[in-house]
């Protein structure tokens, strides 16, 4: 039997434009037709669900998460958690998410080939779970983000060796690929969280980065760079990275950059305003704390120059970092709004523009005829108060319902 959804606003990123008043046919795990809704629905050929009252957008996409982090300050985690323990975090996480209306995530990097063991068995059918986009782990120089900083006599095998030179990154750009990566995420500069480097150095050179973007295009996918520090989100750029993940200390050469690649800029606002408001409460270091802070000062210039002249915006989170929880990623929804995005904007970031990124909106990323079934719906209408995208009271996923 075929699914018709009642929906009293439907937000159709294709454009922009709130519908009102329309029904979504399923039929199995995609979307048979759009239509504006009929009076009378017959309960023998439809299971109906109304949502008259709610405002129904496309599955929501998240395009930088951490599946295998909590949020949580525990600094022994990394030393004694088993492999295993990672593994029960990431499908907690990949549920939780689900539940909020995000249908889809990007897994930024992740203890050894977690997130790609979670997204097989997502795939699989064995556990809810949001949709992953996996890159295995992100590739580090040595001493840079990412990097281990044990003792010089203690190694692992959970996170991958550091690149130095282009030999060595294009090994491990193969490396990631071989082991079943969707994408390849790069540490550019320094961050917030890494320890005894300042957030803007640029850790990959030039001709490093060139090397990974080289196998990304043999191998033909994307690329994301962590990168705080100005230098090294503009070489970031130059070598042909698709997105930019942070980005926040921009400057006019870097925004053009931007606009001439087509480079993709996932703000992640939430990140360092949660180590800033939260940080002193939760006990994290006080050098972490002013490097967030001096990240969170120019960041928001660089994202109202971004939007005035066109870069390409994506929804991202870096959910998982400190006090940054799985499943209340909406509240940079308003965030960005607070830096100059409209909510329809915002919206769009987390529909189509990612689905964009993802090279998937094909697949799922609005609500049309012939694409996945990915839907979720809120109370309220975040065009009228963004901080309604904190409240999803539905969610499906190529046509199963998870939320009602």
């Amino acid at each position: 039997m075929k699914t018709a959804i009642k929906c009293g606003k439907l937000f159709n990123s294709n454009d922009g434009s709130i519908l009102e008043n329309m029904l979504i046919v399923v039929d199995g795990k995609n979307i048979a037709e759009v239509i504006p809704c009929p009076q009378n629905l017959s309960a023998e050929e439809y299971e109906v669900i109304d949502l008259s009252d709610k405002f129904v957008t496309p599955g929501l996409i998240d395009a930088h998460v951490h599946l295998s982090s909590t949020g949580h300050n525990d600094p022994y985690s990394a030393s004694q958690a088993l492999l295993g323990d990672f593994v029960i975090r990431a499908l907690e996480n990949a549920k939780t998410n689900l539940m909020a209306g995000f249908t889809t995530v990007r897994d930024c990097g992740s203890q050894g080939f977690v997130n790609v063991s979670v997204r097989n068995a997502i795939n699989a059918g064995k556990f809810a779970g949001s949709r992953v986009f996996a890159c295995g782990g992100g590739i580090s120089s040595t001493g840079g983000h990412a990097d281990t900083h044990f003792s010089p006599y203690i190694s692992t095998t959970l996170s991958p060796a550091p690149a130095d030179g282009p030999y060595e990154a294009r090994k491990l750009a193969r490396y990631n690929l071989k082991y079943g990566a969707d994408f390849i995420k790069v540490m550019a500069t320094g961050g917030v969280m890494s320890l005894g480097t300042t957030v803007g150095s640029q850790q990959l050179t030039q001709d490093e980065l060139d090397a990974i973007c080289e196998i990304a295009r043999m191998y033909g996918v994307h690329t994301a760079a962590h990168a705080h520090g100005t230098e090294g989100i503009k070489a970031a750029a130059k070598a042909g990275i698709t997105s930019i993940e942070h980005g926040m200390m921009l400057d006019d050469e870097a925004i053009e950059l931007f606009l001439e690649h087509g480079t993709y800029h996932t703000p992640t606002i939430i990140a360092a305003e949660r180590i800033i408001t939260c940080g002193p409460e939760m006990g994290l270091q006080g050098w972490m704390i002013d490097k967030a802070k001096q990240v969170y000062e120019r960041h928001e210039w660089g994202i109202r120059e971004g939007l005035r002249l066109g870069v390409k915006h994506t929804f991202g989170t870096d959910s998982g970092t400190p006090s940054n929880f799985h499943g209340k990623q909406g509240y940079e929804f308003e965030l960005m709004c607070k830096f100059g995005f409209t909510p329809v904007q915002a919206l769009t970031a987390a529909t189509k523009t990612n689905a964009e990124l993802l090279s998937s909106f094909d697949r799922f990323g609005s609500v049309d005829a012939g694409k996945l079934a990915d839907i979720a719906a809120f109370d309220g209408d975040p065009t009228l108060d963004i901080t309604a995208m904190k409240n999803c009271c539905f969610v499906m996923k190529e046509g199963t319902v998870y939320k009602k």
